[in-house]
């Protein structure tokens, strides 16, 4: 793996506009940027010195107390080059972003699509730090500077929101996809913290329980990649203390499997086990196939053979192995499916539609809710592959051949 690639993922006036032109196009939520006032004086900015940002779109009715808090996602940078190469596109400036986002899946404001949380204030929070917002440090080089200053960006966005009605909230979800799911186990506790205890906080990460595993070769290239993001990034002071005192090695703590195990709120963990991310990038990084063996097999998962499949399983195991000493939890929820994806809760056909995934007969939206407010048994692991008859096999067109 090459550890100064830039790992990338896809990723206030509120209008709501119609999707251009195709007849019978349904309408979109359009939501409009807000850029954190005076948080530049307190050093909370991006990569290039930019302001944070996020989108906010307001609750109503019984809703009106509820707030969704979601972390965008897009990978990380882990040296100085990667960083400032970062630091010149939408991963790492809000002046490069774009200033509307679509909120669909459990970001929409329709019912019909987000039965549970379309009345909460749902708020995105945009990422440009490239540390999962846990960073604390800066890196010059002459008069040029590149800021990691995610920790300083996310108390930035929670003081503006806490004026903007979250200081008065009664339920909360802190939620994120990949990078942006990682996050949320770097502040999960914080938030309840931060809210005084009056509020139910719970925390979900979706597609960002990244596996501490090694590869297909034998090599572990995600722990030496980590270590040298909690070291640039200064990320060290802002994981978590218990995880911190029980390990020798502070970068294992960015690793969910051990943060996980010293938070104390409620999580529901959205994973495939055959996560393409991981697959592409952790369990068959370039640097494993020298030959392209698994180019075919990454494109497209039906061309892969007998004894790919095979290997793939030591991806599902890895991940059901790490699951294992949180099963049965009654506070803990979990949708571990079958399925070669990366992020299912903002994407509408994935969270809640008439094809979305299921396991057991429940989507992923149903599920998240039987967990958050209690109404049932909340922790679904699917069969191993090929079995899913459900699965949306989404591979991102900039990872074939990775």
């Amino acid at each position: 793996m090459d550890r100064r690639r830039l790992w990338t993922w896809a990723a206030a006036v509120v209008v709501i506009a119609t999707a251009a032109a195709a007849a019978g196009q349904e309408k979109r939520l359009l939501v409009g940027m807000t850029l954190v006032p005076g948080a530049a004086s307190t050093g909370a900015v991006c990569l290039d010195g930019s302001p944070p940002a996020y989108h906010l779109h307001r609750g109503s009715g019984s809703g009106a107390r509820g707030w969704l808090l979601q972390f965008e996602g897009g990978g990380w940078c882990n040296d100085a080059p990667s960083c400032a190469a970062r630091a010149g596109t939408r991963r790492g400036s809000t002046r490069l972003m774009s200033k509307l986002e679509v909120f669909s899946g459990v970001l929409s404001n329709d019912p019909a699509r987000n039965p549970d949380f379309y009345n909460w204030n749902r708020v995105k929070l945009r990422y440009c730090d490239g540390g999962s917002f846990a960073g604390d440090s800066e890196f010059r080089n002459g008069s040029s500077v590149i800021y990691m200053r995610g920790q300083r960006i996310w108390d930035a966005i929670i003081s503006d929101l806490l004026t903007k009605g979250l200081a008065k909230a009664e339920k909360v979800l802190l939620s994120g996809c990949s990078a942006g799911g990682l996050a949320t186990f770097f502040h999960c506790d914080n938030l309840g913290e931060l809210l005084g205890g009056v509020a139910t906080v719970k925390c979900m990460s979706d597609a960002g329980f990244f596996l501490d595993v090694d590869d297909i070769s034998g090599n572990n290239s995600i722990r030496p990649f980590f270590s040298s993001l909690v070291a640039l990034q200064g990320a060290e002071k802002n994981l978590n203390k218990d995880c911190l005192n029980s390990t020798l090695n502070p970068y294992l703590c960015f690793f969910p499997q051990y943060a996980l195990q010293n938070i104390k709120t409620p999580y529901f963990i959205l994973n495939s086990a055959y996560d393409v991310y991981q697959f592409h990038h952790i369990f068959v990084p370039p640097s494993s196939d020298p030959t392209g063996h698994w180019s075919r097999c990454k494109a497209d998962p039906s061309t892969c053979s007998t004894s790919q499949i095979a290997t793939l399983q030591g991806l599902r195991s890895a991940m059901l192995t790490a699951l294992k000493p949180f099963e049965g939890e009654p506070e803990m929820g979990m949708f571990i499916n079958s399925c070669f994806a990366h992020c299912q809760s903002e994407l509408q056909d994935t969270w809640f539609a008439p094809n979305s995934p299921t396991l057991d007969n429940e989507t992923i939206a149903e599920l998240v809710g039987d967990w958050y407010f209690e109404r049932g048994a909340a922790q679904e692991i699917d069969c191993a592959y090929p079995c899913d008859s459900t699965c949306h096999n989404i591979i991102p067109l900039n990872q074939v051949g990775n």
